[in-house]
């Protein structure tokens, strides 16, 4: 089998890895996924980017679920999977700014398209997050919040609205939590709010800031647990945090950074809120009630 080489994506990591997956697993694919696998090595690595299963499926002349199926063969999740490696290469070496006009390039101007492409890959991520999360993992993280007397959601940037939502969340069904957002030097101040018995929900999809082993440490030195949304982090923290929740990034800018992230905080407050439904019907209770003395308030007597 013929590989082309794509210009310029020769020594990218994420297209040799491709590449080679390929050479090895040949002669097992099926006659449809070796039109999968020779489409996929053959096309520009950007214009797999921002193309969809189904897409792809098409241009193979196979179908989505081929596509699916071929990148499981060649050792991927699924097309997110590769795309998240395909988008480590471009990311480094394409400037924001062209990115973003690469981006717009692809979607067009034509509001079909660009809604379809937004569901397409919002679809994706959020399967793939549902398929890379086991059980036992999720059923640790779930079992941190619901005996933590206090649970701390770390996040920041993009991944602010993720930590701030469970936050807030958490609190409106009975549990006692707060958002931590600072970095560097003022992040001290907050470590020391992180007690025995407390969890910490990180937030944190791929750059290892030092912050994160700081406040990794603090939670072990103190008698917290530790859970840890993330992408690509699992390898570097996972023995050392309770449990870790795959939350997959965008690859290509599309969706939102925290779509996958807040929807593993969903997961994590509905789990809550079965194992105590009382807690979490009488808050919702208190919270009602307060909300109309709020938007209605009785006079006071003189």
């Amino acid at each position: 089998m013929g590989i082309s080489e794509s210009a310029g994506a020769a020594d990218a990591a994420g297209v040799d890895r491709l590449r080679a997956a390929v050479r090895d697993q040949w002669e097992t694919l099926s006659a449809s996924e070796r039109a999968v696998a020779q489409y996929v090595v053959s096309a520009p690595p950007e214009s797999l980017l921002f193309a969809s299963a189904q897409e792809l499926g098409a241009a193979s002349g196979t179908s989505n679920a081929t596509v699916v199926r071929a990148l499981q063969r060649l050792g991927y999740a699924g097309l997110p999977a590769l795309k998240r490696e395909l988008a480590s290469d471009f990311t480094s070496a394409v400037a924001p700014e062209v990115r973003l006009k690469r981006r717009i390039a692809h979607v067009g101007r034509d509001l079909g398209d660009i809604w379809g492409d937004v569901f397409d890959e919002a679809a994706e991520r959020i399967e793939h997050a549902r398929r890379l999360t086991p059980d036992d993992a999720l059923r640790t993280a779930v079992e941190a919040l619901a005996e933590a007397a206090e649970t701390h959601c770390y996040g920041v940037a993009a991944s602010e609205l993720a930590a701030r939502h469970l936050a807030l969340a958490l609190g409106r069904i009975g549990h006692r939590s707060r958002h931590v957002g600072e970095t560097g030097f003022a992040l001290a101040d907050a470590l020391l709010g992180i007690r025995t018995g407390d969890a910490v929900v990180i937030f944190q999809p791929g750059r290892a800031l030092p912050e994160l082993t700081v406040l990794i440490e603090r939670a072990r030195a103190v008698g917290a647990r530790v859970v840890l949304v993330t992408d690509e982090l699992a390898e570097l923290y996972g023995t050392r945090v309770d449990a870790v929740l795959t939350a997959p990034h965008t690859p290509t800018g599309i969706t939102t950074e925290a779509l996958t992230a807040l929807v593993v905080a969903d997961a994590l407050l509905l789990a809550l809120t079965a194992l105590d439904e009382t807690r979490a019907v009488d808050t919702s209770h208190q919270l009602t009630a307060l909300r109309e003395q709020l938007l209605s308030p009785k006079p006071r007597k003189q």
